[in-house]
């Protein structure tokens, strides 16, 4: 059964809860096990998922959960650019399963329809395709 880390961003941390339980809920009802690490802002996620890969445990998976909101000034897009970028070139090299949980919204009523599980259930939907994109590599042999 396939072992998943799920890195999560704490700056907004009801919406962090929120983001996780609905992670968790999916992992748990198709009995995956997993283990969660917490790190300050979305920026931080790539590195973490990247200890998890170095490190001792050997993880299947990764669900990255956090939350971006527009603000006044540009940190938005860097923030948000960023985090998906650094994302994305660990999920092709080293070519890891990364469920991208990270939201990017311009306000908070935004960010609650995506992260609550009786909506958008973004936190779930991560933890799917983290699951999913497990199962393609298991079946290619990777």
């Amino acid at each position: 059964m396939p072992h998943f880390l799920i890195a999560e961003a704490r700056f907004y941390t009801d919406l962090a809860d929120e983001l996780a339980a609905g992670a968790v809920e999916v992992l748990e009802a198709d009995g995956h096990t997993y283990e969660r690490v917490s790190v300050p802002g979305a920026l931080e996620i790539p590195a973490a998922v990247l200890a998890g890969h170095k490190g001792k445990t050997a993880f299947d998976g990764y669900i990255a959960l956090g939350v971006v909101i527009r603000g006044e000034t540009s940190h938005y897009d860097i923030v948000a650019g960023e985090s998906s970028r650094a994302l994305m070139d660990l999920m092709l090299e080293p070519g890891l399963a990364i469920g991208n949980g990270i939201q990017t919204v311009e306000n908070s009523d935004q960010a609650w329809a995506r992260a609550r599980r009786s909506e958008k259930n973004k936190g779930g939907g991560a933890a799917r395709a983290a699951i999913a994109l497990v199962d393609v590599q298991q079946a290619m042999g990777v």
